[in-house]
């Protein structure tokens, strides 16, 4: 058999284990020790050799030091009240209009993805803010839990995110450069959002009514009181791209920055401390679980050679460019209703890069084309959060609003999965919507 052929079976053995309920990284850790062994004649001396060195080698790299410390900002502002803030301060300027409610909800969801990285973690904790007063002020089912399922997404749109490190740290691109190019991308996704509100509310005004209108004394104290976080963000994102800080140094800064803010909140007790330093712990060894199963899987495809052979076999097809880029899109949606964000780079990563890389797309230099990829890749995955069947946000969203049937909230996603694949068709033919920011500040 060929590598590619071997890579499929390898594939076909994972999607299996995933349909039995095995945990990603178990699954994928059997399938490559599994597609190793064979492709090394059965002899396990290089499996043992391979495993002897595998975690050390993932593991000790010091740029993974990012993913707790930003998993301890989100949690500090979690179980520390800054989320309520936030949903304040954008309610009191927008709540008072059509929809209101739920834009100030997804623009509260913005705020906080960005000392977050987790769409799960943001949706989760807007849901608790928002949807009580979404409720409250009688908006229909659908709208609320479709807007904040969506909203959840840019947990890990706006940076900082957990998958852009992961992409980073797969291609040896610069963070700093990809968290800058994540901003304006992400920014527009949380405008088509609260575009696609104010449009299902044109059509349908019971399904938003208007809050009341904030005095201004009301929205100064809400700004003042929100201002020390989004300076937080400011500090990491330029502290990392203006180079005085690497991304390990920032976020530090961040994580202790949101600590700070959580107790002079007077929000973080011994109990929210404990549940801060838990949830930290549990997500960092799921995340690092789950990058050893990836290196396990990847190393069988590298031995089977099916990353280089599917990328010659793309550059002599003729094919066009931006025929493959679709293809790979498309198989990104695909792999969302049966994968999480995170799996789903760690897994693609190793094979399609190599494809994009060897394509001409409008010229790019190889530094631009690979940060383009790696925001295109980011918010086709971000779809996977909310597309049927699977959509993790919207279960989240739907444990949460009990009152509201599971089809409802999936019918809520629809507009703004429309807004999406908008959005999607933009960045892949204007490539300058990702590369702006990072070309004006000197990437």
């Amino acid at each position: 058999m060929s590598g590619t052929q071997i890579g499929f079976i390898i594939f076909g053995c994972l999607l299996t284990l995933l349909v039995l309920r095995v945990p990603i990284g178990i699954a994928m850790f059997i399938c490559g020790g599994g597609g190793y062994l064979y492709l090394t004649g059965g002899e396990t001396g290089p499996l043992l050799n391979s495993l002897k060195n595998l975690a050390y080698a993932r593991l000790s790299n010091y740029d993974l030091v990012v993913i707790p410390l930003f998993l301890l900002m989100g949690q500090f502002a979690t179980h520390g009240g800054l989320s309520k803030s936030l949903f304040r301060f954008v309610s009191a300027f927008i709540g008072h209009r059509k929809g209101g409610i739920a834009m100030a909800a997804i623009g509260a969801c913005a705020g906080f993805g960005a000392i977050c990285g987790s769409s799960l973690a943001t949706a989760a904790t807007m849901g608790q803010v928002a949807l009580p007063e979404l409720k409250r002020y009688g908006y229909s089912g659908s709208l609320a839990t479709g807007a904040l399922a969506a909203g959840g997404t840019l947990g890990i749109m706006i940076p900082p995110s957990v998958p852009l490190v992961i992409y980073a740290i797969l291609t040896q691109e610069s963070i700093g450069k990809l968290f800058m190019a994540a901003v304006l991308p992400g920014v527009i996704a949380m405008l088509g959002y609260m575009l696609v509100v104010q449009i299902v509310v044109a059509f349908n005004p019971g399904a938003g009514p208007a809050g009341p209108r904030v005095p201004w004394p009301e929205r100064i104290r809400c700004l003042l009181q929100v201002l020390p976080v989004l300076l937080v963000f400011v500090v990491v994102i330029v502290g990392i791209y203006g180079g005085w800080a690497n991304p390990t140094e920032a976020a530090s800064i961040g994580a202790a920055s949101c600590g700070i803010l959580a107790f002079m909140s007077g929000n973080m007790r011994w109990e929210q401390v404990e549940k801060t330093l838990l949830g930290t712990a549990l997500a960092t060894g799921m995340i690092y679980l789950v990058l050893l199963g990836a290196d396990m899987m990847n190393t069988a495809l590298a031995v089977s050679q099916m990353p280089v052979e599917l990328a010659e076999w793309v550059k002599g097809s003729g094919m066009s460019p931006l025929l493959v880029m679709g293809m790979i899109l498309v198989i990104y949606v695909l792999l969302g209703c049966v994968m999480d964000a995170l799996a789903m780079i760690l897994l693609t990563i190793p094979i399609f890069y190599p494809m994009i890389m060897g394509l001409d797309f409008f010229g790019l230099p190889q530094v631009d084309k690979s940060i383009w990829f790696g925001i295109l890749a980011l918010m086709v995955v971000e779809i996977g959060l909310v597309h049927p069947p699977v959509g993790m946000n919207v279960y989240v969203i739907n444990r949460l609003a009990v009152d509201v049937p599971l089809m409802e909230t999936f019918k809520g996603v629809i507009p703004f999965l429309i807004s999406d694949f908008i959005r999607i068709t933009l960045l892949v033919f204007f490539p300058i919507v990702s590369l702006y920011l990072v070309r004006t500040f000197g990437g």
